[in-house]
């Protein structure tokens, strides 16, 4: 009787010291500007309750994100691996869905967390390997999942069917809207009844928010940990008439998207009423998520935290990102290894330990966000040795941390790239897919302290420091076969 009772005691601390671990919510857009936010600086766009975490959290201005597109920034967020030594290091299609999986052999944070308890929810897009892959997300750490698996796929917000673990879920469109389609010969760019054929009638974005609430109501009594991966705002340009409302009421100058080169996504009659809607629509997404939270009494007890995959699309005539200033004040867009394409926006909120309403210019980067997890709650130890992250507890809860030695960013698309940020500096390499190398390979080497906009280059007038970037470029990359870079491999 001694002896079950001491098991039924052990039993209930357990549980107990797991019911006190802090929930963990992180929402990461897609294609999400630095300056898309109202708490960034944005003007045209309204976003009320990120603009309110913001308040009530820790806002960083100088967050990276993995890399300059989808799959590759994943990867290093799910691995804590920087792009010289992860495994996903582009976007890689895979047949006959899905992009290049991680293996069964990396570590990944949903894993990890499992590991101490918790249970693990993925709610939007994936990218990081198909179903019948080992980099199937419940093969990787998640005991839920639902939405798209594919990136492409994705580029439909009504199409036929999601997933729903490994399982398909079927949506109420008939038929499916395609991402990539244009209007039909002979009709009338101006007339808006042209664009209906885009419109679906089930949503998947209002699918995956409802099933992302249900996970963390299913969990409310135990640890979880929700990764919220939402397709908005990537284009192709779909979302509900009424969420278009507010905007169209702004009477902007909008001409029509109308795909007239047959290049780009699916047209859309007033693109930037669209795109601010979409924008505003996972806003309200997000305040669900919020507003349920402090319904279910976890708010004081939750780590919320937001950011985006990498920065806005290039496409102006689909997203004009000098309508709204999307990077304001920095240089480049997606694909680009330059400050618009991987400095994103970063918020994070914890009642009574991250201190609301502050701003920290540490710089930070998604391969953190798994020892910083691990910290968090205190499991520090278990988090790998073969990791790149650092933690930035110390920061968040308001303790001083020396500054990181380097940031290091690599990219095998849009010809080839290599980043080093080091204290003030930042340097930077392009075209490097080129297969001769007989050409010195030139570094560009910005100081972001005096010039945000990357603007001037002061190579010629500091050379010991562009010396010290190329011994990190030479250090940190480590060649792949599948994700090869032929000027420096």
């Amino acid at each position: 009787m001694k002896r079950i009772f001491t098991l039924l005691l052990l039993s209930f601390a357990s549980a107990l010291f797991a019911a006190q671990k802090p929930n963990i919510i992180f929402i990461m857009a897609d294609d999400l500007g630095y300056s898309e936010l109202g708490s960034y600086g944005q003007k045209k766009i309204k976003t009320p309750h990120l603009d309110q975490l913001a308040r009530e959290g820790m806002r960083f201005t100088a967050n990276y994100c993995g890399n300059a597109v989808c799959a590759p920034s994943r990867c290093v967020l799910m691995t804590g691996k920087h792009p010289g030594h992860a495994i996903v290091r582009s976007n890689k299609s895979m047949k006959p869905e899905g992009q290049f999986p991680i293996p069964a052999s990396e570590v990944t944070i949903g894993e990890l967390l499992q590991k101490e308890g918790y249970v693990t929810g993925a709610f939007g897009k994936w990218g990081l390997g198909n179903v019948w892959s080992e980099g199937n997300p419940t093969k990787q750490g998640f005991n839920r999942f639902f939405g798209y698996n594919c990136q492409a796929h994705a580029h439909s917000y009504y199409p036929a069917t999601l997933w729903s673990d490994n399982e398909l879920y079927k949506l109420n469109n008939k038929p499916p809207v395609p991402g990539h389609a244009s209007l039909p010969k002979g009709a009338d760019a101006n007339d808006p009844r042209s664009y209906d054929i885009f419109k679906g009638q089930d949503y998947a974005p209002d699918r995956i928010n409802d099933r992302a609430l249900a996970f963390v109501k299913k969990n409310k009594d135990r640890p979880f940990f929700l990764y919220y991966p939402t397709v908005i705002p990537h284009v192709a340009l779909h979302v509900p008439d009424e969420e278009l409302k507010p905007y169209l009421a702004q009477k902007w100058n909008d001409p029509p998207f109308t795909r007239a080169k047959g290049y780009g996504y699916t047209p859309h009659f007033t693109p930037r009423a669209a795109y601010a809607a979409m924008i505003s629509r996972v806003d309200r997404y997000i305040g669900n998520v919020l507003k349920l939270v402090k319904e279910l009494g976890l708010e004081k007890n939750t780590i919320v935290v937001f950011t985006s995959d990498n920065g806005t699309t290039h496409l102006k005539l689909e997203v004009d990102y000098d309508f709204f200033e999307s990077v304001k004040p920095l240089r480049g867009l997606k694909g680009s290894l330059y400050e618009g394409g991987v400095r994103v926006p970063l918020i994070v909120k914890w009642p009574g330990k991250v201190k609301a309403g502050s701003t920290s210019d540490y710089r930070t980067g998604f391969e953190d966000w798994m020892p910083t997890l691990l910290d968090l709650i205190n499991a520090k130890t278990k988090a790998p040795t073969t990791i790149d992250g650092i933690s930035i507890a110390p920061t968040l809860l308001g303790a001083a941390q020396p500054p990181r030695a380097f940031l290091y960013r690599e990219f095998t698309g849009y010809g080839g790239q290599q980043a080093v940020w080091m204290g003030p500096w930042k340097g930077v390499r392009q075209n490097l897919l080129r297969k001769s190398n007989k050409t010195p390979l030139k570094i560009q080497l910005f100081n972001l302290k005096t010039d945000t906009a990357e603007a001037k280059d002061v190579a010629a007038q500091h050379p010991e420091v562009v010396t010290q970037i190329r011994r990190h470029m030479e250090a940190q990359h480590t060649p792949s076969k599948i994700f090869p870079i032929p000027a420096i491999d």
